[in-house]
């Protein structure tokens, strides 16, 4: 019977121990943050590129912007959904700007210099932060932007998120634009209850988002940021240059549905998702589909 030598064997060895890890590695690895936009965001990009042909493993929920940051930068993730107001202030620090194109080509330029990442197309959906309030609220003060708000705002009591009291982007930089902004009271608020103490009386006026589900689930309004205090959040797809340079097909395949997402389609979706409890891959599958891209 014939005998392995030591070295053949620990070569077996070495060879099959191997296999899990130098299995094949997906064509693309999509990323996303923690939240439902992301979720569903991070799918229809997988979708679309495995529909476009293109092996893709997904690693979704990753957490906030830092952790998605450091994954594509070290090569866990190729891809993410990010936001360019977010780019900007938080990543970058830079200070807003008002113009959106001037401000994406900052970015998509800083990124690709500090981080050997590039941005593909911006969607025009806008989830940037915003104030809403009731229709009932709206009538009673005669509300429709955020200078009105800022006159009316030492009789109305605000819901917050903790950090909205604090961060440059939040309520001192809205004092500084515009003036006013003394609220009555200001209840702080965890970001999936602020909307449940509006409905319940308990504040006048909630910090939002463009794209929220809840606007549209209890027909909210957004107050308009007339003296363009906050900067567009317009979202892209982030990838990584050296994946691009070997899969260009990322690049035609995603730019295709960005013109696709804008604020009142997002918004039906993630309402679909945060209040009639539709599960991500299912909400993107419908929307890829009946848009013919899937």
């Amino acid at each position: 019977m014939k005998t392995l030598s030591r070295g053949r064997a620990l070569g077996l060895f070495a060879a099959f121990a191997c296999l899990p890890a130098c299995a094949r590695r997906a064509d693309v690895i999509v990323g996303s943050k923690d939240f439902s936009e992301e979720l569903l965001l991070g799918e229809m990009y997988a979708q679309l590129l495995e529909h476009a042909g293109l092996s893709v493993e997904r690693k979704l929920n990753l957490g906030g912007t830092q952790v998605a940051l450091e994954a594509i930068r070290h090569g866990d993730i190729d891809l993410y959904p990010e936001y360019t107001g977010t780019a900007l202030l938080t990543t970058l620090k830079l200070a807003p700007m008002s113009d959106s194109a001037r401000a994406f080509e900052t970015i998509k330029s800083a990124y690709e210099r500090r981080y050997d990442l590039t941005w593909l197309q911006p969607a025009p959906m806008n989830d940037s932060q915003a104030l809403a309030v009731t229709p009932a609220t709206a009538r009673r003060y005669r509300l429709s932007t955020l200078s009105d708000l800022s006159r009316c705002a030492p009789q109305l009591r605000l819901g917050a998120i903790p950090e909205f009291t604090k961060r440059e982007d939040g309520l001192p930089g809205l004092q500084r634009a515009y003036g006013g902004f003394a609220f009555k009271s200001i209840g702080l608020f965890d970001i999936g209850l602020k909307y449940r103490a509006l409905e319940t009386g308990n504040v006048d006026v909630v910090v939002s988002f463009g794209t929220d589900g809840r606007i549209l689930a209890d027909n909210l309004v957004v107050l308009k940021d007339d003296k363009h205090f906050w900067p567009a959040y317009h979202v892209a797809p982030v990838v990584r240059r050296r994946v691009l340079a070997i899969r260009p097909l990322i690049a035609s395949t995603l730019n295709a549905l960005s013109p696709l997402l804008t604020d009142s389609v997002v918004r039906g979706m993630i309402y679909d998702i945060d209040v009639r409890k539709q599960e991500p891959p299912d909400v993107a599958n419908a929307f890829l589909r009946r848009q013919g891209l899937a």
